[in-house]
C-alpha cells in the first residue's frame, strides 16, 4: 500500500515539473524573443529546476510561518514575510491583497444590502410581521 502512494506522489511530482518546465520554457522563449537572445535546451532545463526547488522551499517556509503562529492555514501575512527579501514584490503582493480585501469588502456590503433589501421586501408583503417585530424592539 505505502508503494502504491508513493508511486503516485512521484507521478505527481513529474507532473508539477513538466507544468513548470513547458511555462518556463514559454516565458524564457518569450523574454529571448523581446531581448534578441537565444537559450539553450540546458538553460531553460536548468531555469526549469531551480524554479521548481525555489518553490518547495517556498512552500515549506509557508508552512512554517503558519505553524510558528499556531495556524493550519497559510495567510497573505505569511506570503508578506517570504516575500519581504525583494521589496518590489512585497509592494506588489501588498497591493494585490489590500486590492483583494477591498474587493471583498465590496461584496460583503453588496450582499448585506441584497439581504437588508430582501428583509424589507417580506415586511411589506406582510405587514403585520413588520408590527410585530417593531411592537417587540420597543417592549425592551
Amino acid at each position: 500500500m505505502e508503494g502504491q502512494g508513493s508511486e503516485e506522489r512521484l507521478l505527481l511530482i513529474q507532473r508539477l515539473k513538466a507544468a513548470v518546465h513547458y511555462t518556463v520554457g514559454c516565458l524564457c522563449q518569450d523574454v529571448a524573443e523581446d531581448k534578441g537572445v537565444r537559450l539553450s535546451k540546458q538553460a531553460v532545463a536548468a531555469i526549469s529546476e531551480i524554479s521548481f526547488r525555489q518553490c518547495e522551499n517556498f512552500a515549506k517556509d509557508l508552512e512554517m510561518f503558519a505553524r510558528h503562529a499556531k495556524r493550519s492555514t497559510i495567510t497573505t501575512e505569511d506570503v508578506k514575510l517570504l516575500a519581504r527579501r525583494s521589496s518590489s514584490l512585497l509592494k506588489y503582493i501588498t497591493q494585490k491583497s489590500e486590492e483583494i480585501t477591498s474587493s471583498n469588502m465590496e461584496q460583503k456590503e453588496r450582499k448585506k444590502k441584497k439581504s437588508s433589501a430582501a428583509k424589507g421586501v417580506r415586511t411589506e408583503e406582510h405587514p403585520e410581521a413588520a408590527v410585530t417585530e417593531s411592537g417587540d424592539s420597543n417592549m425592551e
